[in-house]
């Protein structure tokens, strides 16, 4: 590794050496954790270590900058281990192995946990730092954010005394994020009764969709899979007269389903026709989604005569208009940031078991007050049709502060750096500033960080020169505030 030996800044990357040693998968984080605290201990730096393995750290002010209000940094100690295929590579006793590749930084058939590996990195480093001017510092390190942000629920900050919050989780270099959103899962349950039934057995699928991230990609207008299997099942239904025996799509709420399946049995001996509506549906709706969705494929299949214990027509029908009536995309636009999702809900999962058919949706909201709107509409809805919906893992979102002095001189430090203004940037996904934009009273928020690539796959590769930008911005800003 010796031409990772002359990276500047130097002790940024000395450190981010160190942490990619030590195995550091979300939920196994203990070992990297004390490495910290060996750390604060070895310099006589106050620390804080709770249960969860989250550590707080506390650097002084500087000569000239004791009145100063302190400022926070955070970033989270965690990283999603993903490898290539055929790896042999063990995330949990394993360091990383890293290397330079042009201005990147890599790490070979791994992850790299640049995300956010590099914020420890450049906290230790200014903390191991005695000629950088600063007010008074306190550093929130969480685990376990990338599985939903527990660290920062766990965490407690009461002893904390800033009010000013920068956030070093960012991938964009000159980007500023002011808001995020935040989130909920909705699981939704409808009982349904069976009985035997013979007929032709028709597979119908619905396929070839780009799917994406529910929060990243659901301002595209891309079809879910779910809704569209519902869609041509409900125009089916005016013409031909079947039951379902299964019904499915998506694996996660938060991600915009790709394909949804459905075994029907029709009840006349009609399938070529059947068939023929089915591509005479594919053909319209291909032609409206041409622009954002151009590969929906939806085709049946015939699979023979069969007897099996289908849904009643009654439960057919609720299960199928249940999805059907199901919101879907954007709620709300943002009225303070132009182009920002404000809110959204997306149908993740649709699953018929056997005695229930279970629905799991994420909603996302920079405002708590609409989040709960569409939750509520959620629950009206699934009561209409004599299911019950629940909610789990919830997530507050940080909504945007008109008037921020943080950000007023972050702004004014990077146009005097740079002699141009950044970008300010509201997110439609979760962040931890909205747990801490809970747990601290009137705190003022940001988010910054280096570019960082292919983030969560073993293409993941980090920008030395703008890891060299972002701290030495940093540098400025904490002087900035005397």
């Amino acid at each position: 590794m010796e031409n990772l030996n002359n990276l500047k800044p130097e002790k940024v990357f000395k450190y981010f050496k160190e942490i990619v040693a030590i195995p550091h998968c979300s939920k196994n984080e203990k070992q990297l954790s004390n490495y910290i605290v060996d750390f604060a201990k070895e310099r006589g730096i106050k620390y804080i270590q709770d249960d969860a393995f989250n550590v707080i750290l506390f650097k002084d002010a500087t000569a000239g900058y004791e009145k100063a209000e302190p400022i926070i940094l955070q970033g989270h100690m965690d990283m999603v281990c993903e490898k290539v295929s055929g790896s042999c590579h063990d995330f949990a006793k394993d360091g990383l192995d890293i290397y330079v590749d042009g201005d990147f930084l890599k790490a070979k058939d791994t992850t790299l946990g640049g995300d956010n590996g590099i914020a420890v990195a450049m906290i230790l480093a200014l903390f191991d730092s005695d000629d950088v001017e600063h007010p008074r510092i306190e550093a929130i390190i969480t685990t376990d954010e990338e599985t939903g942000l527990f660290g920062a629920e766990s965490i407690d900050v009461s002893m904390l005394k800033g009010k000013k919050l920068i956030n070093i989780d960012s991938e964009e270099e000159g980007i500023f994020t002011v808001s995020c959103a935040g989130g909920i899962t909705a699981i939704g349950n409808l009982p349904v009764s069976r009985k035997e039934v013979s007929g032709i057995k028709a597979t119908l699928k619905v396929g070839g969709l780009l799917g994406g991230h529910s929060g990243m990609e659901i301002d595209k207008e891309r079809a879910n899979a779910s809704k569209l299997i519902a869609r041509v099942l409900t125009s089916l239904g005016e013409d031909f007269k079947f039951v379902i025996n299964t019904l499915e799509g998506g694996s996660a709420d938060n991600v915009i389903t790709k394909e949804a399946v459905s075994e029907l049995i029709l009840l006349e001996d009609d399938y070529d026709d059947f068939s023929l509506a089915v591509s005479k549906l594919n053909d319209k709706i291909r032609h409206e989604y041409k622009a954002v969705d151009k590969n929906i494929n939806i085709a049946v299949i015939n699979q023979g005569k069969d007897t099996v214990n289908a849904l009643s027509k009654i439960d057919s029908y609720r299960a199928i208009s249940y999805v059907n009536l199901y919101p879907q995309g954007i709620q709300n636009m943002s009225k303070e940031i132009e182009g920002l999702i404000e809110t959204s809900l997306n149908l993740g999962v649709i699953k018929l078991e056997e005695s229930e058919f279970k629905t799991v949706s994420a909603i996302r909201s920079a405002v708590q007050t609409r989040s709960d709107y569409v939750a509520e509409t959620l629950v009206n809805l699934t009561a209409v049709m004599g299911g019950k919906m629940e909610f789990d893992g919830g997530y507050p979102g940080w909504e945007y502060m008109a008037d921020s002095k943080l950000r007023e001189t972050m702004i004014a430090v990077y146009k005097k750096m740079y002699s141009k203004e950044p970008e300010i940037m509201a997110i439609h996904a979760g962040l931890e500033c909205g747990f801490f934009a809970q747990k601290i009273k009137d705190v003022d928020c940001i988010s910054i960080g280096p570019w960082i690539y292919d983030v969560h796959t073993p293409d993941e590769k980090l920008s030395i020169s703008s890891t060299k930008n972002t701290y030495e911005f940093l540098l400025e800003v904490l002087k900035a505030f005397k």
